[in-house]
C-alpha cells in the first residue's frame, strides 16, 4: 500500500512540473510584450489564457492517473 502511496504521490508530483514550468515560461514573454505594445494586449491576453488552459490540462490528466493509480493500484494487485 506504501508503494502505491508513493506511485500516486510521484504521478501527480511530476505531472504538476511541467505545465507549471510552462506556465511561467507563457507568462513572462507574453506580460513583457502586452508592455511593449499595449494595443495588442488583448489579444496577446486571450492566446496567453488559452495556451495557460491547454497546460493546465495536461496537470489534470497527472491528477487523473494518480487518482486512478491510489483508488485501483490495490485491486489490480490482488
Amino acid at each position: 500500500m506504501q508503494t502505491i502511496a508513493l506511485a500516486a504521490a510521484l504521478a501527480i508530483g511530476i505531472g504538476a512540473v511541467g505545465p507549471g514550468i510552462g506556465i511561467g515560461l507563457m507568462a513572462g514573454p507574453a506580460l513583457s510584450a502586452m508592455g511593449r505594445n499595449p494595443e495588442a494586449a488583448g489579444m496577446i491576453r486571450t492566446n496567453m489564457i488559452l495556451a495557460i488552459v491547454f497546460a493546465e490540462a495536461v496537470a489534470i490528466y497527472a491528477l487523473v492517473v494518480a487518482l486512478l493509480v491510489f483508488f485501483l493500484g490495490p485491486t489490480l494487485l490482488k
